[in-house]
């Protein structure tokens, strides 16, 4: 069975920006993940608080949110909390199709 995508409609002036963008985002998932096994609760806070920001402003509010739930996770040392908005985030960005409309 294959997953649903989740579809995020986008504003189409955002049309050239949004394929670097979401390379980005999957730049960051890899290095979020490395730094939850080396335990680097700073990196993770960091990189979780650039998610928070810049998601909403390319039309991904679930990359603000999630970003927002690791960030605070890393503060909060909550590894559980990490690895869960993680698979949360890898499933997104494996699943979503922007629509621009």
């Amino acid at each position: 069975m294959t997953e649903k995508k989740i579809i995020i409609p986008i504003d189409p002036d955002l049309e050239e920006l949004i394929p670097t963008f979401l390379e980005n985002r999957n730049t960051d998932l890899e290095k979020l993940k490395q730094a939850l096994q080396a335990k680097d609760m700073e990196t993770l806070r960091s990189i979780g608080h650039s998610l928070k920001g810049v998601g909403g402003g390319y039309g991904f509010d679930k990359i603000t949110e999630l970003g927002a739930a690791i960030e605070r996770g890393a503060k909060d040392n909550d590894v559980p909390t990490i690895e869960q908005q993680l698979l949360e985030f890898e499933h997104f960005l494996a699943n979503i199709e922007v629509r621009y409309e």
